[in-house]
C-alpha cells in the first residue's frame, strides 16, 4: 500500500503541476541554487555585500520568469524575461568581482559562468520567439 504524502510533499507536487516546467526555464532555477550555495563560501566580511547581493539576484532571475508567466499575457511575460536577462548580466558582473577579489577560484567560477551563459542563451531565444 502506498504511503500518504506529507502535506509539504503534496503541496510541492501540486505546485510542480500548476506551472509547466518549460515556463520556469529550469536552467535559471538551477543557476539560482548553484549561486546561492557558492555565495555561502565567500568570506563572512561579504555577508551584507556580495553574498547578499549575489543570492538576491540569483533567486530573482527565476522569480522574474515565474512572475511574468503568472501575469498571463505575452507582453508582460516578455518584459519580465528581459528583467531576468538583465539580472543575469548583473550576476555575471558580481561573479567576476568575486573571482577578481580571490573569493572564488577558477574551478568554481568556470562551471557557474558556463551555466550563466547557457541561461542567457535560452532566455534570449525565448524572448526572441515571443517578442516577434
Amino acid at each position: 500500500m502506498p504511503q500518504k504524502a506529507s502535506r509539504h510533499e503534496a503541496s510541492r507536487h501540486e505546485s510542480d503541476q500548476r506551472v509547466p516546467r518549460s515556463h520556469r526555464v529550469a536552467e535559471t532555477y538551477e543557476l539560482g541554487k548553484i549561486v546561492y550555495r557558492l555565495a555561502g563560501t565567500l568570506p563572512e566580511g561579504e555577508r551584507f555585500g556580495l553574498i547578499c547581493s549575489m543570492r538576491r539576484i540569483a533567486i530573482g532571475i527565476a522569480s522574474h520568469i515565474a512572475t511574468g508567466y503568472g501575469r498571463g499575457n505575452t507582453q508582460d511575460y516578455v518584459w519580465f524575461l528581459k528583467q531576468a536577462r538583465g539580472d543575469l548580466y548583473n550576476l555575471d558582473t558580481q561573479l567576476l568581482f568575486a573571482k577578481d577579489f580571490g573569493y572564488v577560484k577558477d574551478d568554481a567560477y568556470l562551471p557557474v559562468k558556463a551555466q550563466l551563459d547557457e541561461c542567457e542563451r535560452v532566455l534570449a531565444g525565448l524572448i526572441r520567439s515571443l517578442d516577434a
